[in-house]
């Protein structure tokens, strides 16, 4: 007997920065190469070497206000002036498809696309940091912002950890190898969620008529 049909995931990860969700979210999709990224639409020009559809779907402002207006986007925020969001077609055909798409967003992001109409199909994920003091030595060993910068984001760290318990699971990245371990049992499990699996009714139908058959 075939596996029934599966429908695809919109699973998102969201983590104060430093939390190592970037991280995790490349190491799933290295194990698993099927999953797709979620490309963004953004209305700022693109920049040397991008590529309209690679690293952003480039819109100016009145066509993604017109996006927005018409339901087209799964959520989209405003950031020093730019906007971005995620466009809802390439998502829905993907996974219509049966391919899981990953979202890195904020909880503001993950909330919008719970309360889309794609929301039954979404597997949201939050990462925690073990403690503050070892947040702040992530992003102090990154050596990617000032002190100043660094200082903002843990200020911001807070709000953003208020909002864990909206999530359907919660993981404390203590050790990264055994976060994303449990990070791929919470994907294959999820895979196998009954509202993912259409095909199970032609299945189950066909099993009913076996039995009236045999009888």
């Amino acid at each position: 007997m075939q596996d029934a049909q599966r429908r695809g995931l919109l699973i998102i990860l969201s983590s104060p920065s430093g939390a190592g969700k970037s991280t995790l979210a490349r190491r799933l999709m290295e194990w698993d190469p099927s999953l797709s990224f979620s490309v963004s639409a953004t209305t700022r020009a693109p920049r040397p070497g991008e590529e309209e559809g690679r690293e952003y779907y480039f819109r100016d402002r009145a066509a993604f206000e017109k996006m927005i207006a018409e339901g087209e986007m799964l959520e989209h925020a405003e950031v020093f002036g730019n906007l971005y969001g995620s466009p809802r077609g390439p998502v829905e055909q993907a996974i219509r498809a049966g391919r899981d798409v990953l979202f890195d967003v904020d909880w503001q992001g993950g909330q919008q696309i719970r309360n889309s109409a794609l929301g039954k199909h979404t597997l949201s994920i939050f990462i925690l940091p073990p403690s503050i003091r070892e947040l702040e030595r992530r992003l102090r060993t990154r050596a990617q912002d000032s002190d100043e910068v660094i200082a903002g984001r843990m200020q911001k760290s807070r709000d953003e950890i208020s909002h864990w318990p909206e999530y359907d699971y919660v993981l404390v990245n203590e050790d990264l190898d055994a976060t994303e371990a449990r990070l791929r049992t919470i994907v294959e499990a999820e895979r196998l969620r009954l509202s993912q699996q259409p095909g199970l009714v032609e299945i189950v139908r066909n099993l009913n008529t076996e039995f009236e058959e045999n009888q």
